[in-house]
């Protein structure tokens, strides 16, 4: 009998998993053994060592007939996504970061979203956020607010907790290219926008499929470069002619609310100068008054902390010297003599 995850060439799987990984000999075991413990059984695993320098190597070793491995000279996590796209087999491709874990039906529930709906090009599902032993915080549900996953959806609310919450089918990506090398973060906005903005349909599978780990060496902790990444995406974006109408004018709307998520990011992440920088950018799109401007960047900032299961303490940020100058520069801004 064939083991789980190991595919020959007489049989070609459904499904390639594509886990890219360096130096994380710690959680990798776990994300294999997760797919391993999948329902639904045609699949092969394509593991990406993207130049690791820890025990990567020797702890994937056991493991060595039942997937693909390929070590490649460090070149960033889309250059090893897209390796594993080009030795991919599967019709359908899924990805899972080397810290995080599918739930055991992740494979079974999109796999029968595409084989009911054979227009799309991407399901997309919810997560579960767990923290670094692998214990549940919150199961995140974004079809709560963005019910359609079209462009627009994609745009105003970009609904993306980690890469392995999408499924795709492989022809789409070889179609547009697949993922921006180079791209430090929120390349996977950048992927789904270029596939949506081609016509690649998308729908959710609402149900959790992957645990996303948080601990301090995720990539998210990194807020400048990940507000420079998300607010660069949409500058290029933008900038395309091809555009329709429609699209473009929703431009304002969603440059203000990415700007102020960016800068609440920022505050989140320590970065208080970098989140009066882009609050103040945020400026020029802002569809309120000065002081409505004020009041729903502290509203918004109050939303994302709780959604990252925190409280805004409100008096400590208006305390710090960086919001007391924005609030100089706000006035000086405003007219307000």
């Amino acid at each position: 009998m064939q083991k789980p995850g190991l595919s020959t060439t007489a049989t070609t799987p459904r499904v390639s998993v594509i886990t890219p990984v360096y130096n994380c000999d710690r959680y990798i075991t776990q994300a294999i053994e997760s797919i391993f413990a999948q329902t639904y059984q045609s699949y092969e695993i394509i593991i990406i060592d993207d130049g690791s320098t820890d025990n990567t190597r020797s702890v994937l070793e056991p493991y060595i007939e039942r997937i693909r491995y390929v070590y490649q000279e460090n070149q960033g996590v889309s250059a090893a996504r897209n390796h594993g796209i080009n030795l991919a087999r599967g019709e359908l491709i899924a990805f899972l970061d080397a810290d995080d874990f599918f739930l055991p039906d992740k494979l079974t529930g999109q796999v029968g979203v595409f084989d009911g709906q054979p227009n799309l090009g991407i399901v997309h599902s919810g997560w579960r956020r767990v923290n670094q032993q692998g214990e549940t915080i919150t199961d995140e549900t974004p079809w709560d607010y963005v019910p359609k996953l079209d462009l627009e959806g994609w745009l105003r609310w970009k609904p993306i907790g980690t890469m392995g919450t999408l499924m795709f089918r492989r022809d789409w990506l070889n179609k547009v290219g697949s993922f921006q090398v180079g791209l430090g973060h929120a390349e996977d906005v950048d992927l789904v926008l270029r596939l949506s903005a081609q016509g690649c349909e998308a729908d959710w599978l609402r149900q959790s499929t992957i645990c996303y780990r948080q601990h301090d060496q995720n990539t998210m902790r990194d807020g400048v470069s990940q507000a420079k990444s998300i607010n660069w995406v949409l500058d290029k974006f933008f900038a395309s002619e091809s555009l329709p109408l429609k699209t473009k004018l929703l431009e304002k709307q969603v440059r203000y609310n990415t700007l102020v998520w960016s800068s609440w990011y920022l505050y989140y992440t320590g970065f208080y100068s970098e989140m009066v920088e882009y609050l103040q950018k945020s400026w020029k799109y802002s569809p309120y008054l000065p002081m409505g401007t004020v009041i729903n960047w502290i509203e918004n900032f109050t939303e994302f902390s709780g959604n990252m299961g925190n409280d805004l303490d409100a008096d400590k940020l208006a305390k710090t010297s960086e919001w007391q100058k924005l609030m100089s520069w706000v006035i000086s801004n405003s007219g307000v003599s």
